[in-house]
């Protein structure tokens, strides 16, 4: 766990396995499967002794309860200052005011506010709007992050559940206009939820986010303690009612399932620890979230960095739960691209190293 990565185009330096504080707390929406303050405390102690310094949580979580317990925990720790300290806001605290919730100037602040206020702090490390509301403008929000950047409540912002085009319009605009940027995206990805791939992790990698991936085990159907019956899903969990998130578990879903139970028994592993190791070594992902019910689920959780996957491997992994490409993003396959240009023309990619050439010292023109 003794190993950083910096996230997106910034200088912070965060463990490549975070700790989500989701069920911290036994209050609100996320509270059926929440733990106390004295069941949570050997989980965070845990984690910090692993080295991890990544930990995630959100003003919505168990209703306000995963702050407070976090900010007890991380003042009885004395590591406030070893910690990159995230959380986010966009839920509503309060149904009869319209202006409690969302992505609007009035509620980041607040929300910002209560949040330091559940935590006693001063000022996050990072803080994340939590989910698109489809009508706050992205340059409002850029421009508020800025505000809160300069005033020292926040170091740096990011973006969690959004569309890729809006990230890349506020991305776009704060790099235009020389605001703070935006320095990470936090989104579900696993091996049962690949959709990000075709847009957001090109979009991550041009715009110089880090991905923050969540739900790496698909909701507990990667640890390998549901099965298929003739009768539904088996298991006790949060996937009791069938699905991973509220959707259904699919064919190609337990197809993925079958291959991760068989590459993980050849590298003597858990399922979890393989499909965790799979997601933290995608291209463009900085971080992943990770939760755990105990400390011993955490330990194990933590050593699925320990090994490498074998390209064989991960081919099987790959091929397994690889989605189908949906219009336009099939033209851009390999094997539409092989008749488009052809590979006689001698056309590709400039060489490593490659200098345009240079005449007074200036770039020669074309032609």
């Amino acid at each position: 766990m003794n190993e950083y990565y910096l996230l997106g185009r910034s200088g912070l330096r965060v463990s490549r396995l975070a700790l989500g504080t989701m069920n911290f707390g036994t209050d609100g929406f996320h509270g059926a499967y929440g733990k106390t303050e004295a069941e949570a405390e050997p989980i965070f102690r845990r984690y910090l002794e692993a080295g991890g310094n990544f930990v995630d949580t959100a003003d919505f979580y168990t209703a306000g309860e995963s702050e407070r317990i976090l900010g007890r925990l991380i003042a009885s720790a004395g590591v406030r200052d070893r910690i990159v300290l995230t959380s986010k806001f966009t839920n509503t605290v309060d149904p009869a005011d319209p202006n409690a919730s969302g992505n609007g100037r009035k509620h980041i602040i607040r929300a910002l506010d209560a949040s330091l206020r559940r935590l006693g702090t001063d000022y996050l490390d990072l803080y994340l709007l939590h989910t698109w509301d489809r009508i706050t403008p992205a340059e409002e929000v850029v421009r508020t992050f800025d505000d809160l950047v300069r005033a020292g409540k926040i170091r740096y912002a990011g973006l969690s559940d959004v569309p890729a085009w809006y990230a890349a319009r506020a991305q776009s605009y704060a790099e235009a206009h020389a605001l703070a940027p935006m320095i990470n995206v936090q989104l579900p990805y696993s091996l049962v939820a690949r959709a990000i791939e075709p847009e957001f992790v090109p979009m991550a990698q041009s715009l110089g986010l880090g991905l923050t991936a969540w739900s790496p085990i698909g909701g507990g159907l990667l640890t390998g303690k549901y099965r298929r019956t003739a009768q539904g899903l088996t298991g006790a969990g949060r996937l009791g009612g069938g699905g991973t998130a509220g959707w259904p578990v699919t064919d190609r879903d337990w197809r993925v399932v079958d291959a991760l139970e068989r590459v993980a028994d050849e590298l003597g592993r858990s399922m979890a620890q393989v499909a965790i190791n799979w997601v933290a070594t995608q291209p463009a992902v900085g971080s992943v979230i990770i939760g755990a019910s105990s400390a011993e689920q955490l330990t194990a959780n933590l050593a699925a960095l320990d090994f490498e996957i074998p390209p064989e491997a991960r081919h099987r992994l790959d091929e397994a739960g690889a989605p189908e490409p949906a219009a336009p993003y099939r033209m851009f396959t390999p094997e539409y691209q092989s008749w488009v240009v052809s590979p006689g023309l001698g056309i590709g990619d400039k060489p490593a190293g490659y200098a345009p050439p240079v005449w007074n010292g200036a770039a020669r023109p074309v032609g």
